[in-house]
């Protein structure tokens, strides 16, 4: 094939595909799950395959994207940029992974609106990974609510399972999401994978009439921690090392996810009514079902 054409056709690809930055929110249940170092190694592997990726902080202290990554230079100026003063490059310094790192916590986003914070994902980035922190309710920040994808990070343990599947409760009954997306982290073994996802699947799908999606599972090793000693990520400190491999292969995975609507940041005000928090406790527990 001629190569001007063949220049073209790809051309005309990337336009077609280009429909702004999907935006991925990443939680789960309680802190050790790894919902942080995956933000970070996706973000890496993203990165790696040419990706313009940014992540947004919503956390802080010890268990934050900054911290993991020995301090991100430059990170704090969300202020100036919701005011207008500068944009989300300059706000966003680049890593020397290279992804951006956009420090944003609910409380410094406190008294803005979806719509200012929105500011955030009009950027040239392919791919926005938030570091998402739920509230009290386990609702998402307003900005995690225009994610179009959220991904639920868990782990072949009982409490993780059940952990999990009582983030996706209150996630669904705040904001009507009707399907997540689960990473399984600190994997022995593909079967014990499979049955963790299965179970999950099953529960929500009886008990909350919401879908799952296999986003892929992530192989237990020691590399991780020796990575975060470092601070570094295993993707880029021990790119041989089987963890960083499986989160390459999510990656790769994730750019072909079917684009889904966002998310509405008035969603939870919707419904609300539809059940009350305190019924949320009588629900069927994932435990008896891990």
């Amino acid at each position: 094939m001629d190569k001007h054409v063949t220049d073209q056709a790809e051309g005309l690809r990337r336009l077609l595909a280009r429909t702004g930055s999907r935006v991925v929110a990443v939680t789960g249940g309680p802190i050790g799950v790894g919902c942080t170092s995956t933000v970070v190694n996706l973000a890496a592997a993203l990165a790696g395959i040419g990706k313009d990726v940014l992540v947004i902080d919503e956390c802080l202290g010890a268990n934050s994207v900054s911290t993991m990554l020995g301090g991100v230079h430059g990170a704090g100026s969300l202020r100036a940029l919701l005011q207008g003063e500068i944009g989300i490059e300059e706000a966003a310094p680049r890593h020397e992974l290279g992804f951006s790192v956009l420090a944003a916590s609910r409380e410094n986003c406190a008294g803005y609106s979806a719509a200012q914070l929105g500011v955030m994902l009009s950027g040239p980035a392919d791919v926005v990974l938030i570091d998402a922190r739920l509230d009290r309710k386990g609702a998402l920040s307003l900005l995690g609510a225009q994610a179009h994808d959220v991904m639920i990070v868990t782990r072949v343990a009982a409490q993780a399972i059940t952990e999990a599947y009582a983030c996706m409760k209150r996630l669904h009954y705040e904001h009507a999401i009707g399907q997540f997306r689960v990473l399984i982290n600190h994997v022995s073994s593909l079967a014990d994978a499979h049955t963790t996802f299965e179970n999950l699947a099953e529960v929500a799908g009886r008990y909350l009439t919401v879908s799952i999606a296999h986003a892929g599972c992530v192989a237990s090793d020691p590399l991780m921690e020796h990575a975060l000693e470092l601070e570094r990520c295993v993707v880029d400190a021990f790119p041989s090392a089987p963890a960083a491999r499986d989160y390459r292969h999510v990656a790769a995975e994730m750019i072909y996810w079917p684009m889904r609507a966002a998310l509405s940041p008035r969603a939870s005000a919707l419904v609300g009514t539809g059940m009350p928090a305190s019924a949320l406790a009588d629900a069927p527990s994932a435990r008896q079902h891990a």
